[in-house]
């Protein structure tokens, strides 16, 4: 029997070594992503906010939305695809719901953050971080809702830019006491900050490699060597996504066709590959 999507985080995470992982913004780029290699995928609020609606991460999507995003991502690679669950999307109740949701969508776990509601990127000016109790009993209420033992629970603070470092490793800390299977510290502002963090809290830990953000960008090398277990670039598909966008409005704009760009396309072929468009066909 095939592993679970939970079971293979789990086996990455044992794994020796960094897991270098993509945030794909819709179920074409993680087909695009799995079939290139990578193991794990996360599903971010911004990137479903804009694919799919065209809007920011200012907490705009519901539960409701980001399951359905998430299902149809799960659908369409066999790779564990992580899910953001934001602040749980309310009280303790809603916590609970969002473990649910995000277990039947088929994701193989989730990020909680300690945020207040309506929370905003994690790279946004103006964040604030609800009381690190209260946080640990919406973590305690998102641990036992799993029905699944193997679904990673992820547990981010952003207190970093609001408390400073020292508090938002207290905070780490105390999650990871608690059981929160990964530890996630937001907006680290320095080298000398990622590697604090690294040795400082004893859970394995993600780094956020965000390109223009508060946080250096450092190699997944680098990242291992100071003691991270998994980085990721999560906005970086969409931003290249609408860079080659533009590209192409500009040449039908300026050319009056597209096929100058040929060279830093898919090709139709290599589309109908990704989407197994022979599979469909195969039987006559």
């Amino acid at each position: 029997m095939n592993p679970t999507p939970s079971q293979q985080l789990r086996q990455l995470l044992a794994r020796p070594g960094i897991v270098r992982s993509l945030a794909p913004h819709d179920a074409f780029t993680a087909r695009i992503m799995a079939e290139a290699g990578i193991e794990l995928l996360f599903l971010g609020g911004f990137g479903a906010s804009a694919s799919g609606w065209g809007l920011p991460d200012l907490s705009l999507l519901g539960l409701a939305e980001m399951a359905d995003a998430a299902r149809r991502m799960t659908a369409a690679v066999s790779i564990p695809v992580i899910v953001d669950g934001d602040t749980g999307h309310g009280g303790i109740p809603n916590v609970i719901r969002t473990v649910q949701e995000f277990e039947r969508a088929g994701t193989a776990g989730m990020l909680l953050e300690d945020q207040v509601f309506p929370k905003r990127c994690g790279h946004f000016a103006g964040k604030q971080v609800i009381p690190v109790d209260e946080m640990v009993v919406k973590l305690k209420a998102a641990l036992d809702a799993r029905q699944d033992p193997d679904f990673v629970i992820i547990a981010r603070t952003d207190a970093r830019a609001i408390e400073g470092l020292n508090a938002a490793l207290d905070r780490a800390g105390r999650y990871a006491d608690i059981g929160a299977d990964v530890c996630f510290v937001e907006a680290p502002q320095s080298h000398d900050e990622l590697a604090t963090i690294a040795r400082s809290v004893p859970k394995p830990q993600l780094a956020n490699m965000l390109v223009g953000g508060a946080t250096p960008i450092l190699s997944a090398d680098e990242l291992a060597a100071l003691g991270f277990k998994i980085c990721v670039s999560p906005v970086e598909s969409l931003a290249i996504t609408g860079f080659a966008v533009r590209e192409l409005a500009r040449a039908m704009l300026q050319d009056g066709r597209v096929d100058g760009l040929v060279d830093r396309m898919l090709s139709f072929a290599e589309l109908k590959q990704v989407l197994a468009v022979d599979d469909f066909l195969k039987h006559p």
